[in-house]
């Protein structure tokens, strides 16, 4: 019989090679929509970053200019503000997980396009059922809409600016999961006075870190 301690990392690797398996697919993903984009401007994909055990998954909308050059998702000027963010209720960034629905940069950073969104939530998906996180926190309506929707929410569902900082419980298959729909952190970027509401909202992840 394998040991406590055997089974956990046999776990842990399973997560860790099935993550790696949607990376591999991601990056020779030449069928993906924003797949030429990606070699033209000669940046990365961003798969996501963070704890595989994560309780927290924060799901996001697309690279950004820093991100898709790095490979890392939220790094630049946003990824600050998320930082700050976290540090306010005390939750260490390499405990949760961080991704996007869509993994490649769209040109000029412009909102992901529904057919986008529809190539690359798979993967989201995958992750989710890899990562099995018990709170997923939207950051933008472009997330919140799909996450929502994909989890059964559609009839609670209303603009970012009425449903940001609430909790929502929906159903999955490996159990119960909590969403909160959370301002895209790129908001305080360009109007600082959005901080404090952002600051607030994050005061309801404090009860689940």
């Amino acid at each position: 019989m394998l040991d406590f301690v055997t089974m956990e990392t046999q776990l842990k690797d399973n997560r860790t090679e099935l993550l790696r398996k949607i990376k591999n697919e991601i990056v020779a993903g030449k069928h993906l929509p924003l797949y030429k984009e990606r070699i033209k401007n000669k940046v990365f994909p961003v798969i996501g970053e963070g704890s595989h055990y994560a309780k927290i998954m924060f799901v996001g909308e697309a690279p950004g200019k820093n991100e898709a050059e790095q490979g890392r998702p939220f790094c630049g000027a946003s990824g600050r503000i998320l930082d700050e963010l976290l540090a306010s209720v005390g939750i260490l960034r390499p405990d949760v997980y961080v991704t996007n629905i869509v993994k490649d940069r769209p040109p000029m950073n412009r909102d992901p396009l529904p057919e986008e969104i529809e190539a690359y939530v798979p993967y989201l998906d995958r992750q989710i059922e890899i990562i099995q996180p018990e709170i997923i926190a939207t950051l933008g309506r472009f997330s919140m809409i799909y996450i929502m929707n994909r989890l059964g929410l559609a009839s609670q569902l209303g603009s970012i600016s009425q449903i940001h900082g609430k909790i929502f419980t929906a159903q999955t298959k490996y159990g119960e999961v909590k969403v909160i729909p959370l301002y895209h952190p790129a908001v305080a970027v360009y109007n600082s006075n959005m901080k404090d509401g952002l600051l607030k909202d994050f005061q309801t992840l404090k009860v689940f870190k």
